[in-house]
């Protein structure tokens, strides 16, 4: 495919962990780590059964039994981590704040600088989801990192704020997606006195959100397998479409906006009387684009070498994702007209971007665009609603949700927890009904995507910073540490989304009405009445955090690698013995022995740890 690096110039890139992971990868003792100059060090293309059985003892020493097949790999979860943030379908849908809010400068250098912040985030996550590579990604970190008796109400919160969050974000990308359809219906009407002969009602734009949620439970209702070969697809379609879009615009956009006008014009156009707040207001852009980094994780349990595969696609998925879209911001704004205000954000289509398409190419070029963009947009909410079924099971999993003996199930047939995604095709359906009776309502609603995904995020860091003493968190086999000090990063990612998630709260204009209110906060207050008044009421009784089994439990059910017993055994399955442990410099204060802390090595990387370091 023309999207993908050879393997043997990423093992030659900094801050790639491949060249040492394979080096390090065991080929006869599962138990001996090997080094780099150890002769039995595997070669890249070493067989992926080994790695798979080794990923479901090192999920069987967390404390889960392994349920799910693994069939994801490197291009597959790279590809996933890529489309989750889906920014040719994404960015389209709110490039019109910034540019009413703070001028067209401020679309620009706000993604430039949300990137940025996005990738410190990310590369939290990252580091944090690799110790612990499981279908509850963030959710479940907390368990070891926050003492026993603070945990249930740590993963209660933050367990609800991510299923919310990307609840939210699920039913927006499908309502935009009707709106989207629609916006292409008026465009292909007649124009009469300055409006489109079609104009779209509340209601059909929620009948195709609801098609929409029906066909990506669909989708998500597929074997691992199927999902891998499909969604391996979705990156290459995404960038491909972002590269002949962009060229498009840039061949047949006839007037274009100078330099200047690009990159220096920041204006006051929210009311509030200051060109810095007006500017912060473009943030919103980014944030809502630029989220959802753990959705690659809650593909943990299915996906190869998960301790090193999932991290680094996120971290890699920010990074192209954040040139992707400041590329599309800087040509938007070149194609912007002098008097875009009334020109584009003004337009008739109800879709700034889609009046920009119109200008360059008319009404048959502006068709074709829309349509890639809202594939890339179908794409981003079926691989949304997968991470949002995978995280309703590892809730349910831990008897979080109610009738949780349901949605925790695996369907014998296809592998998968197909009850849980279908518990999320109803859950956003019924979010969507909502836009029948108030666009207001279902609009803050979707507002709520972004902060409470990144509140759920940063919840965590906070805790290991705050318990940093005391807490048994050992860092996985990924870790950007040496380039990238894990203090100050997780101190710059708190101070962002407190600061972004104020922003988002705000009114983006100023008098405020009943029409323009930003009504996100009350219903975020609402949400945490309900949250918090269910933990006390009833809750806290019988929901204690992670339900773990211990590793010797689960350990005598899972078969030898590559399914065979040991020599001369009778047995298909047998006990598994736990390998050597090594030891954290952390010393653990619990029970206040003062011993090191131990871990035992995740057996795809034979305990070794990817620095940040050349990989050469």
């Amino acid at each position: 495919m023309p999207w993908m690096i050879s393997e043997r110039l990423l093992r030659r890139l900094p801050f790639t962990p491949y060249g040492q992971h394979y080096s390090q990868l065991p080929t006869e003792d599962p138990s001996t780590p090997t080094t780099n100059n150890a002769p039995n060090a595997a070669r890249p293309g070493t067989n992926y059964t080994r790695i798979r059985d080794e990923d479901d003892r090192e999920l069987a020493r967390i404390g889960y039994e392994p349920e799910l097949k693994r069939e994801f790999g490197r291009w597959s979860t790279l590809s996933y981590a890529i489309s989750i943030l889906g920014v040719l379908g994404s960015q389209p849908a709110t490039y019109g704040v910034p540019i009413s809010d703070g001028g067209p400068s401020t679309a620009v250098w706000a993604w430039f600088i949300g990137s940025i912040m996005a990738y410190m985030i990310a590369s939290c996550v990252a580091e944090l989801v690799s110790a612990y590579p499981t279908a509850g990604g963030m959710y479940f970190v907390p368990a070891k990192i926050v003492p026993q008796k603070h945990l249930p109400i740590w993963t209660w919160i933050i367990g609800w704020c991510n299923f919310l969050g990307q609840a939210c974000g699920v039913a927006s990308i499908a309502y935009t997606l009707g709106q989207m359809t629609l916006a292409m219906r008026s465009i292909r009407s007649r124009l009469v006195d300055g409006a489109y002969e079609f104009s779209p009602k509340p209601y059909q734009i929620v009948i195709i959100a609801l098609g929409m949620l029906i066909v990506f439970g669909v989708i998500c209702s597929l074997t691992t397998k199927g999902l891998h070969r499909l969604i391996i697809w979705f990156a290459p379609i995404n960038i491909l479409a972002t590269i002949g879009i962009i060229i498009t615009l840039l061949v047949m956009t006839e007037d274009k906006r100078d330099a200047s006008f690009v990159f220096m014009d920041v204006r006051d156009g929210s009311g509030y009387g200051s060109e810095g707040f007006s500017f912060l207001l473009g943030f919103l852009n980014v944030a809502w684009v630029m989220t959802d980094y753990d959705g690659t994780t809650h593909m943990s349990e299915e996906t190869h070498d998960a301790a090193i595969r999932g991290p680094d696609s996120i971290r890699w998925a920010v990074i192209i994702s954040g040139v992707q879209g400041f590329a599309l911001n800087v040509v938007f704004t070149f194609c912007l007209t002098e008097t875009y205000m009334d020109d584009i954000v003004g337009s008739p289509t109800g879709l700034p971007v889609a009046q920009i398409f119109l200008n360059a190419a008319g009404k048959d070029g502006a068709t074709v665009m829309l349509f890639f963009v809202m594939l890339i947009q179908f794409f981003t909410g079926a691989s949304a609603m997968l991470a949002n079924s995978r995280m309703a099971y590892a809730f349910a999993r831990d008897e979080a949700l109610p009738f949780s003996n349901i949605w925790s199930k695996v369907n014998e047939t296809t592998g998968t927890p197909v009850y849980a995604v279908w518990f999320v095709v109803g859950f956003c359906g019924c979010l969507n009904l909502i836009g029948i009776g108030s666009t207001q309502t279902i609009t803050a609603i979707f507002n709520l995507c972004a902060p409470c995904l990144d509140l759920s995020y940063i919840a965590v860091i906070l805790a290991r910073l705050i318990y940093e003493d005391s807490n048994t968190f050992v860092p996985g086999p990924y870790t950007l540490g040496k380039w990238l000090p894990t203090k100050p990063r997780s101190i710059i990612a708190i101070s962002w989304v407190l600061l972004i998630s104020v922003v988002l709260f705000c009114p983006t204009t100023i008098p405020v009405t009943a029409t323009n209110m930003n009504y996100a906060v009350v219903v975020a207050a609402a949400v945490a009445v309900f949250a918090l008044s269910w933990w006390f009421l009833g809750a806290n009784k019988y929901y204690t955090g992670p339900r773990l089994r211990k590793f010797e439990d689960i350990g005598n059910v899972l078969p030898m690698p590559h399914g065979q017993p040991d020599e001369g055994s009778q047995a298909s399955s047998i006990p598994v013995s736990k390998p050597p442990a090594y030891s954290s410099p952390r010393t653990s204060s619990d029970g206040g022995s003062g011993s090191p802390t131990e871990r035992t090595p995740l057996q795809g990387s034979a305990g070794a740890r990817y620095d940040g370091g050349s990989a050469i």
